[in-house]
């Protein structure tokens, strides 16, 4: 998965043309950067890629949430629909924006199901923040048709999910705001960046303005310009940005050597009657970062997990345990904790988070295991995991 396994002079290249040629900030200063304009050459690549109309970079995925949820207009007392496993910080975002998170159930896509969202749906319900963890998809010919229904907003947060699509659309073009990340583990790296991605000409100019203080970035003296909103700063640099130039154009690369290498453990791991997949609805359009799989009860996935360990195999991840990625394990979120006093305090029927229960969610994650797929695998690299995997189950 990580696009950093892939780095090479293409991004040396792209980092000299800023520092001979262009400037660091990502606005202005014209007259310095002889025409070099790393931000908007990867916001451009990126709409031609995926076929969508806007693309804003900003400082990171978490960034890139933060600034989705003020630009599609979701704040104050909200409630947001988040699934109970994503990486936290989907959960930060709505809480820092001052809106309400409300965990729904996932299914075995291991993202928010149908049934789960249509269960948790209120009158303050104004989004869905539908995750889609591990490179892939959910039912989202329903998810859709769900949010259309309650005139929810629906907001991808494709940042594990970077080149995958549904049916042929990208994944964060589907719904009315997406989001990427580009962190140093992602398919592909800024070293540190995110997007924002819509078709809706409104949000997108929320979000441009919003990540830069209100600046409505007309004309071309930044002191002149005017501030119709307020905002913060969550600005890309120009470094970051030509990273990611050079790696965005190796996007199909990175795909193409993540499904063949996922095919391949995929395939071994088949023959196995107590190993069952994760639930794809679209798999030629799964981004193949992960390889996600079902044993039949809890104790049985934390001792192959154990014995993977054992055995040498890298990057094996019992999420139910893991303290970044699943609810249960948030004990911050749970006292919804931080430095200083949260907007949530002032909502007096907020949902008590200690006592949230999401027993399918439970009952699939502390049975799933999954691996990482790495780009930078040998053949031997691969049959090594596979070998593993046989002495593991036929035990």
């Amino acid at each position: 998965m990580p696009g950093f396994e892939l780095f090479d002079e293409t991004e040396k290249q792209q980092i000299d043309e800023v520092m001979e040629k262009g400037f660091t900030f990502r606005y202005n200063f014209d007259g310095m950067r002889n025409d070099v304009w790393k931000a908007r050459e990867l916001e451009n690549m990126i709409c031609e890629t995926l076929d969508i109309k806007h693309a804003h970079l900003v400082s990171s995925g978490t960034t890139a949430l933060t600034t989705a949820l003020a630009a599609a207009g979701i704040g104050a007392g909200d409630e947001v629909i988040v699934p109970p496993f994503t990486f936290v910080a989907s959960v930060e975002a709505i809480v820092l924006a001052g809106a309400i998170p409300v965990f729904a159930e996932i299914d075995e896509t291991l993202t928010l199901s149908p049934a789960g969202i249509e269960a948790v749906i209120t009158p303050k319900t104004k989004a869905v923040n539908f995750v889609h963890m591990c490179g892939s998809m959910g039912h989202m010919d329903e998810i859709k048709a769900i949010c259309d229904k309650h005139n929810l907003v629906l907001l991808e947060d494709a940042c594990q999910a970077t080149g995958a699509t549904y049916k042929g659309k990208a994944l964060g073009s589907i719904g009315q705001v997406g989001t990427f990340s580009f962190d140093s583990v992602k398919t592909i790296s800024c070293g540190e960046g995110g997007a924002v991605l819509t078709n809706d000409e409104s949000i997108y100019n929320n979000a441009h303005m919003y990540s830069d203080h209100g600046h409505d970035h007309i004309g071309m003296d930044r002191g002149a310009e005017s501030h119709p909103i307020m905002g913060s700063n969550y600005r890309i640099s120009e470094m970051n940005a030509a990273v990611g130039v050079a790696q965005w154009k190796k996007l199909d690369r990175i795909l193409e050597i993540q499904r063949r290498n996922k095919k391949a453990l995929k395939d071994a791991l088949a023959q196995y009657p107590e190993v069952s997949f994760r639930v794809l609805p679209d798999e030629a359009g799964d981004n193949a970062g992960f390889l996600s799989i079902m044993l039949p009860t809890e104790a049985r996935a934390q001792e192959v997990t154990k014995a993977l360990g054992e055995a040498g195999v890298p990057a094996v991840f019992y999420w139910y345990g893991n303290n970044w990625h699943y609810l249960k394990n948030w004990k911050h979120i749970h006292e919804m904790k931080s430095c200083a006093k949260l907007p949530i305090d002032l909502v007096a029927d907020r949902p008590d988070y200690n006592n949230v229960q999401t027993p399918q969610s439970d009952a699939i994650m502390s049975r799933t295991i999954s691996m990482l797929i790495q780009l930078s695998w040998s053949e031997q690299d691969i049959q090594s995991r596979i070998d593993a995997f046989a002495k593991v189950f036929k035990k």
